[in-house]
C-alpha cells in the first residue's frame, strides 16, 4: 500500500486549500483512509478520514465545518478540502490507511510522507 500527498502551500488565514492523496495497492476495500497532522514538538492528530467503500467521513470538532474529507475511487484518491484557514492549521498533514475506523492514529499502518500547510495570519 502506498499513499502520496500533494496540495500542500502557504496561504492567509481564511483561504482555501485542497489536500491531494493518491492512493495504490489496497489490498481490499475495507479500509479507512485518514488524514492527519503534526507540529514540530507535537503529536500526530487526527484530523478526518472515510472509508473506502461506504463513505462515512467523521472529523475532530477541531475542524468540524471548516474541512471536508471526500473520496474518487476511480482515481483512486482521497481529498481533504479545507475551508476557513486558521493560524492553527499550520502543520505537516498525512495521508494514512487502516483496516478499521478509527481516530487511533497507532491503528494506521500506513502512511504518505507528508505535505506542508502553512496558514499566516
Amino acid at each position: 500500500i502506498q499513499l502520496a500527498e500533494s496540495g500542500g502551500g502557504v496561504v492567509q488565514a481564511g483561504a482555501s486549500l485542497r489536500l491531494t492523496c493518491a492512493v495504490s495497492g489496497l489490498p481490499a476495500d475495507n479500509f479507512d483512509i485518514g488524514w492527519f497532522r503534526q507540529v514540530p514538538g507535537k503529536a500526530r492528530d487526527f484530523v478526518a478520514a472515510i472509508h473506502w467503500s461506504v463513505g462515512n467521513p467523521y472529523y475532530t470538532d477541531a475542524v468540524k465545518g471548516r474541512f471536508t474529507i471526500s473520496k474518487d475511487n476511480a482515481k483512486s484518491t482521497v481529498y481533504l478540502q479545507m475551508d476557513k484557514l486558521k493560524p492553527e492549521d499550520t502543520a505537516l498533514y498525512f495521508c494514512a490507511a487502516a483496516q478499521m475506523v478509527t481516530m487511533n492514529r497507532a491503528e494506521y499502518d500506513y502512511w504518505g510522507q507528508g505535505t506542508q500547510v502553512t496558514v499566516s495570519s
